[in-house]
Protein backbone atom coordinates (compact mmCIF):
# COMPACT_ATOMS: atom_id res chain seq x y z
CA UNK A 1 0.00 0.00 0.00
CA UNK A 2 1.29 3.42 -0.80
CA UNK A 3 2.83 5.50 1.92
CA UNK A 4 1.56 8.72 3.96
CA UNK A 5 3.77 10.46 0.80
CA UNK A 6 2.88 14.33 0.01
CA UNK A 7 4.69 14.27 -3.48
CA UNK A 8 5.36 12.87 -6.57
CA UNK A 9 8.91 12.06 -7.09
CA UNK A 10 10.74 13.05 -10.26
CA UNK A 11 12.83 10.44 -11.94
CA UNK A 12 15.06 11.25 -14.92
CA UNK A 13 15.54 7.95 -16.77
CA UNK A 14 17.70 9.11 -19.35
CA UNK A 15 20.65 6.87 -18.09
CA UNK A 16 18.56 3.65 -18.73
CA UNK A 17 17.94 4.42 -22.43
CA UNK A 18 21.62 5.80 -23.25
CA UNK A 19 22.84 2.27 -24.02
CA UNK A 20 21.52 0.78 -27.37
CA UNK A 21 22.82 -2.06 -26.18
CA UNK A 22 20.34 -2.38 -22.75
CA UNK A 23 20.56 -0.97 -19.54
CA UNK A 24 24.41 -0.99 -18.22
CA UNK A 25 24.40 -1.80 -14.48
CA UNK A 26 27.84 -1.36 -14.05
CA UNK A 27 27.00 2.50 -13.91
CA UNK A 28 26.50 3.87 -10.64
CA UNK A 29 23.77 6.32 -11.78
CA UNK A 30 22.16 3.59 -13.51
CA UNK A 31 21.86 1.65 -10.22
CA UNK A 32 20.46 5.47 -8.83
CA UNK A 33 17.58 5.50 -10.70
CA UNK A 34 16.76 1.93 -10.36
CA UNK A 35 16.52 2.41 -6.75
CA UNK A 36 14.21 5.33 -7.46
CA UNK A 37 12.29 3.41 -9.23
CA UNK A 38 11.96 0.61 -6.84
CA UNK A 39 11.01 3.20 -4.02
CA UNK A 40 8.73 5.36 -6.13
CA UNK A 41 6.76 2.18 -7.27
CA UNK A 42 6.81 0.83 -3.51
CA UNK A 43 6.02 3.72 -1.40
CA UNK A 44 3.79 5.72 -3.79
CA UNK A 45 2.83 4.46 -6.99
CA UNK A 46 3.45 7.26 -9.21
CA UNK A 47 6.52 8.95 -10.41
CA UNK A 48 7.29 11.71 -13.07
CA UNK A 49 9.25 10.33 -15.43
CA UNK A 50 11.98 12.68 -16.97
CA UNK A 51 14.02 12.34 -19.85
CA UNK A 52 12.62 9.99 -21.67
CA UNK A 53 13.88 11.00 -25.09
CA UNK A 54 10.63 11.54 -26.54
CA UNK A 55 10.13 14.91 -28.62
CA UNK A 56 8.06 17.61 -27.23
CA UNK A 57 6.72 18.29 -30.66
CA UNK A 58 5.32 15.26 -30.57
CA UNK A 59 4.25 15.01 -27.14
CA UNK A 60 3.04 18.37 -26.85
CA UNK A 61 1.14 17.62 -30.79
CA UNK A 62 -0.67 14.48 -29.98
CA UNK A 63 -2.88 16.80 -27.33
CA UNK A 64 -3.08 19.74 -29.88
CA UNK A 65 -4.56 17.52 -32.55
CA UNK A 66 -6.58 15.99 -29.81
CA UNK A 67 -8.07 19.17 -28.82
CA UNK A 68 -8.88 19.92 -32.50
CA UNK A 69 -10.70 16.61 -32.81
CA UNK A 70 -12.65 17.69 -29.41
CA UNK A 71 -13.45 21.01 -30.82
CA UNK A 72 -16.04 19.33 -33.63
CA UNK A 73 -19.67 19.26 -33.50
CA UNK A 74 -21.05 16.26 -31.84
CA UNK A 75 -22.58 14.56 -34.76
CA UNK A 76 -18.99 14.56 -36.45
CA UNK A 77 -17.20 12.80 -33.44
CA UNK A 78 -19.82 10.10 -33.54
CA UNK A 79 -19.22 8.80 -36.67
CA UNK A 80 -16.77 7.26 -35.23
CA UNK A 81 -18.44 5.59 -31.80
CA UNK A 82 -17.32 3.21 -29.95
CA UNK A 83 -19.94 0.26 -29.53
CA UNK A 84 -19.23 -3.47 -29.20
CA UNK A 85 -19.51 -4.27 -32.78
CA UNK A 86 -16.17 -1.96 -33.24
CA UNK A 87 -13.97 -4.13 -30.66
CA UNK A 88 -14.68 -1.12 -28.00
CA UNK A 89 -12.21 0.88 -30.65
CA UNK A 90 -13.38 4.60 -31.27
CA UNK A 91 -15.29 7.94 -29.68
CA UNK A 92 -17.21 7.99 -26.42
CA UNK A 93 -19.32 10.94 -25.52
CA UNK A 94 -19.73 13.03 -21.92
CA UNK A 95 -20.81 10.69 -19.61
CA UNK A 96 -20.93 7.45 -21.85
CA UNK A 97 -17.84 5.88 -19.88
CA UNK A 98 -17.75 4.88 -16.32
CA UNK A 99 -16.36 4.42 -13.45
CA UNK A 100 -16.65 2.30 -10.25
CA UNK A 101 -20.35 2.41 -11.99
CA UNK A 102 -20.22 5.92 -12.56
CA UNK A 103 -20.78 8.06 -15.17
CA UNK A 104 -17.33 10.26 -16.14
CA UNK A 105 -17.39 13.96 -17.27
CA UNK A 106 -14.84 12.99 -19.88
CA UNK A 107 -14.94 12.47 -23.96
CA UNK A 108 -12.35 9.82 -25.42
CA UNK A 109 -11.01 8.08 -28.28
CA UNK A 110 -10.18 5.37 -27.35
CA UNK A 111 -7.50 2.73 -29.31
CA UNK A 112 -6.19 -0.62 -28.90
CA UNK A 113 -3.20 -2.63 -30.37
CA UNK A 114 -4.52 -3.98 -33.77
CA UNK A 115 -4.42 -7.58 -34.78
CA UNK A 116 -5.03 -10.75 -36.92
CA UNK A 117 -8.26 -11.10 -36.48
CA UNK A 118 -8.82 -15.08 -34.79
CA UNK A 119 -5.22 -14.32 -32.97
CA UNK A 120 -6.76 -14.30 -29.38
CA UNK A 121 -9.07 -16.56 -29.75
CA UNK A 122 -12.90 -16.41 -28.78
CA UNK A 123 -12.48 -13.42 -26.03
CA UNK A 124 -10.21 -12.28 -28.59
CA UNK A 125 -13.15 -11.74 -31.34
CA UNK A 126 -14.53 -9.03 -28.57
CA UNK A 127 -11.37 -6.47 -29.39
CA UNK A 128 -11.05 -6.86 -33.34
CA UNK A 129 -11.16 -4.41 -35.92
CA UNK A 130 -9.42 -1.52 -36.40
CA UNK A 131 -8.75 1.73 -34.51
CA UNK A 132 -11.21 4.26 -35.75
CA UNK A 133 -9.42 7.44 -36.48
CA UNK A 134 -11.91 10.63 -37.34
CA UNK A 135 -11.15 12.00 -41.51
CA UNK A 136 -10.53 15.77 -39.44
CA UNK A 137 -7.77 16.20 -38.33
CA UNK A 138 -6.30 14.30 -40.54
CA UNK A 139 -2.91 13.91 -39.20
CA UNK A 140 -4.55 12.74 -36.13
CA UNK A 141 -3.89 8.75 -36.97
CA UNK A 142 -0.57 9.16 -38.05
CA UNK A 143 0.39 11.18 -34.94
CA UNK A 144 -1.21 8.68 -32.86
CA UNK A 145 0.29 6.01 -34.37
CA UNK A 146 3.68 7.52 -33.70
CA UNK A 147 3.54 8.40 -30.46
CA UNK A 148 2.12 4.97 -29.86
CA UNK A 149 4.87 3.21 -30.88
CA UNK A 150 7.37 5.78 -28.94
CA UNK A 151 5.11 5.11 -25.75
CA UNK A 152 5.51 0.95 -25.44
CA UNK A 153 9.50 1.26 -26.30
CA UNK A 154 9.35 3.62 -23.36
CA UNK A 155 7.29 1.26 -20.83
CA UNK A 156 8.96 -1.62 -21.67
CA UNK A 157 12.41 0.31 -21.20
CA UNK A 158 10.94 1.52 -17.27
CA UNK A 159 9.37 -1.72 -17.04
CA UNK A 160 12.56 -3.65 -16.80
CA UNK A 161 14.08 -1.12 -14.74
CA UNK A 162 11.78 -1.80 -12.47
CA UNK A 163 12.81 -5.46 -12.26
CA UNK A 164 16.05 -4.75 -12.62
CA UNK A 165 16.07 -2.70 -8.92
CA UNK A 166 15.83 -5.94 -7.04
CA UNK A 167 18.43 -8.12 -9.13
CA UNK A 168 15.50 -9.73 -11.50
CA UNK A 169 16.08 -10.59 -15.41
CA UNK A 170 15.50 -7.66 -17.39
CA UNK A 171 13.09 -10.06 -19.72
CA UNK A 172 11.04 -11.19 -17.15
CA UNK A 173 8.13 -9.42 -18.61
CA UNK A 174 9.02 -10.49 -22.26
CA UNK A 175 8.11 -13.39 -23.78
CA UNK A 176 4.45 -14.79 -22.97
CA UNK A 177 3.96 -12.13 -20.35
CA UNK A 178 4.74 -8.69 -22.17
CA UNK A 179 6.83 -9.51 -24.94
CA UNK A 180 3.39 -8.86 -27.48
CA UNK A 181 1.42 -5.96 -24.91
CA UNK A 182 -2.17 -5.69 -25.54
CA UNK A 183 -1.67 -1.49 -25.09
CA UNK A 184 -4.32 0.09 -24.90
CA UNK A 185 -4.15 4.42 -25.54
CA UNK A 186 -6.96 7.06 -24.55
CA UNK A 187 -7.77 10.86 -25.88
CA UNK A 188 -9.58 11.90 -23.11
CA UNK A 189 -11.42 15.62 -23.08
CA UNK A 190 -12.46 16.61 -19.78
CA UNK A 191 -14.65 19.75 -19.87
CA UNK A 192 -13.56 22.58 -17.62
CA UNK A 193 -16.46 23.47 -14.90
CA UNK A 194 -16.10 26.75 -14.37
CA UNK A 195 -13.59 26.78 -11.26
CA UNK A 196 -16.77 25.42 -9.06
CA UNK A 197 -15.77 21.80 -6.88
CA UNK A 198 -19.11 20.12 -7.91
CA UNK A 199 -20.32 16.34 -8.89
CA UNK A 200 -20.02 17.68 -12.93
CA UNK A 201 -16.26 18.19 -12.47
CA UNK A 202 -15.51 14.61 -11.79
CA UNK A 203 -13.53 13.65 -15.20
CA UNK A 204 -12.63 10.07 -13.93
CA UNK A 205 -14.09 8.64 -10.41
CA UNK A 206 -11.24 6.79 -8.23
CA UNK A 207 -9.82 3.66 -9.37
CA UNK A 208 -6.71 2.04 -10.00
CA UNK A 209 -5.75 1.24 -13.51
CA UNK A 210 -5.76 -2.87 -14.44
CA UNK A 211 -2.44 -3.12 -16.22
CA UNK A 212 1.19 -3.72 -16.43
CA UNK A 213 2.42 0.50 -16.43
CA UNK A 214 0.64 3.77 -17.65
CA UNK A 215 1.77 6.93 -18.68
CA UNK A 216 -0.01 10.09 -18.39
CA UNK A 217 0.97 12.55 -20.99
CA UNK A 218 -1.38 15.83 -19.16
CA UNK A 219 -2.05 19.77 -20.60
CA UNK A 220 0.50 21.90 -18.58
CA UNK A 221 -1.54 24.55 -17.60
CA UNK A 222 -4.66 22.18 -15.81
CA UNK A 223 -4.11 20.44 -12.39
CA UNK A 224 -6.78 17.81 -12.02
CA UNK A 225 -5.03 14.40 -11.72
CA UNK A 226 -4.95 13.44 -8.02
CA UNK A 227 -3.27 10.46 -5.81
CA UNK A 228 -4.61 8.93 -3.10
CA UNK A 229 -1.91 7.97 0.01
CA UNK A 230 -2.17 6.01 3.00
CA UNK A 231 -3.98 8.84 4.81
CA UNK A 232 -6.98 8.82 2.70
CA UNK A 233 -5.62 12.65 1.20
CA UNK A 234 -5.51 13.80 -2.13
CA UNK A 235 -1.85 15.05 -3.71
CA UNK A 236 -2.45 16.88 -6.94
CA UNK A 237 -0.20 15.37 -9.83
CA UNK A 238 0.63 19.36 -10.79
CA UNK A 239 1.74 19.21 -14.64
CA UNK A 240 5.67 19.56 -15.03
CA UNK A 241 6.12 20.53 -18.81
CA UNK A 242 8.36 17.75 -20.45
CA UNK A 243 7.06 14.97 -17.94
CA UNK A 244 4.90 12.47 -17.90
CA UNK A 245 3.24 11.01 -15.05
CA UNK A 246 3.51 7.22 -15.00
CA UNK A 247 1.77 4.90 -12.80
CA UNK A 248 1.61 1.04 -11.89
CA UNK A 249 -1.36 -1.12 -12.87
CA UNK A 250 -3.36 -4.13 -10.68
CA UNK A 251 -1.06 -6.62 -13.20
CA UNK A 252 1.93 -5.32 -11.56
CA UNK A 253 0.36 -6.00 -7.82
CA UNK A 254 -0.27 -9.65 -8.62
CA UNK A 255 3.06 -10.54 -10.61
CA UNK A 256 4.67 -8.42 -7.39
CA UNK A 257 3.14 -10.76 -5.47
CA UNK A 258 2.23 -7.57 -3.60
CA UNK A 259 5.31 -5.27 -3.47
CA UNK A 260 4.18 -3.12 -5.97
CA UNK A 261 0.66 -1.70 -5.35
CA UNK A 262 -1.35 0.34 -7.21
CA UNK A 263 -2.63 3.81 -5.83
CA UNK A 264 -6.36 5.27 -5.89
CA UNK A 265 -6.43 8.42 -8.33
CA UNK A 266 -8.77 10.07 -9.71
CA UNK A 267 -9.37 13.53 -12.31
CA UNK A 268 -11.32 16.78 -10.99
CA UNK A 269 -11.33 19.52 -12.91
CA UNK A 270 -12.45 22.25 -11.45
CA UNK A 271 -10.56 24.74 -13.59
CA UNK A 272 -12.65 26.45 -16.68
CA UNK A 273 -9.78 25.05 -19.18
CA UNK A 274 -10.74 22.28 -21.16
CA UNK A 275 -8.13 19.61 -20.18
CA UNK A 276 -6.82 16.99 -22.51
CA UNK A 277 -4.60 14.37 -21.20
CA UNK A 278 -3.53 10.78 -23.35
CA UNK A 279 -2.68 8.03 -21.21
CA UNK A 280 -1.04 5.05 -22.53
CA UNK A 281 -1.59 2.08 -21.04
CA UNK A 282 1.22 -1.18 -21.16
CA UNK A 283 -0.77 -3.98 -20.50
CA UNK A 284 -0.03 -7.76 -20.65
CA UNK A 285 0.28 -9.99 -23.52
CA UNK A 286 -3.51 -10.70 -23.88
CA UNK A 287 -3.58 -13.93 -23.03
CA UNK A 288 -1.10 -13.80 -20.69
CA UNK A 289 -1.49 -15.73 -17.66
CA UNK A 290 -0.74 -13.28 -14.32
CA UNK A 291 0.27 -14.70 -11.59
CA UNK A 292 3.04 -14.34 -8.35
CA UNK A 293 6.47 -14.96 -10.03
CA UNK A 294 8.88 -16.80 -8.34
CA UNK A 295 11.58 -14.17 -8.18
CA UNK A 296 8.73 -12.01 -6.21
CA UNK A 297 7.54 -14.24 -4.06
CA UNK A 298 11.09 -14.81 -2.63
CA UNK A 299 11.41 -11.35 -2.29
CA UNK A 300 7.81 -10.89 -0.71
CA UNK A 301 8.79 -13.44 2.14
CA UNK A 302 8.59 -17.27 2.55
CA UNK A 303 7.80 -17.99 -1.36
CA UNK A 304 4.07 -18.40 -0.72
CA UNK A 305 1.81 -16.88 -3.37
CA UNK A 306 -0.53 -14.48 -2.30
CA UNK A 307 -2.93 -14.30 -5.16
CA UNK A 308 -4.53 -16.39 -7.39
CA UNK A 309 -3.27 -16.70 -11.39
CA UNK A 310 -5.23 -14.65 -13.90
CA UNK A 311 -6.24 -14.65 -17.60
CA UNK A 312 -5.40 -11.08 -18.35
CA UNK A 313 -8.07 -11.44 -21.08
CA UNK A 314 -10.85 -12.33 -19.20
CA UNK A 315 -10.01 -10.14 -16.65
CA UNK A 316 -10.12 -7.19 -19.39
CA UNK A 317 -13.19 -7.98 -20.96
CA UNK A 318 -15.06 -8.50 -17.58
CA UNK A 319 -14.26 -4.96 -16.88
CA UNK A 320 -14.41 -3.34 -20.54
CA UNK A 321 -18.17 -4.38 -20.82
CA UNK A 322 -19.13 -2.64 -17.65
CA UNK A 323 -17.09 0.78 -18.61
CA UNK A 324 -19.68 2.41 -20.97
CA UNK A 325 -23.26 3.87 -20.65
CA UNK A 326 -24.59 2.75 -24.05
CA UNK A 327 -22.94 0.34 -26.74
Amino acid sequence: MASNFDSIPIIDVSPLLSNPEGINMDDPIVFQVLEMLHAACKNVGFFYVKGHGISDTLVRGVREVSRNFFNLPLEEKMKIKLSSTTGYRGYTKLLDNKTQGKQDMHESIDAYKEFTPGAYGPIGENFEGPNLWPAYPQELKQMMEEYGVALEKLSKMITRGIVLALGGSPDIFEGDRAGDSFWLMRSIGYPGSGGAAHPSAIGCEAHTDYGLLILVNQDDNVTALEVQNRSGEWIPAVPIPGTFVCNIGDMLKIWSNGMYEPTVHRVINNSSEFRVSIPFFYEPNFNAVVEPLEFYKQKTGGGVAKFNKVVYAEYLINKVRNNFVHE
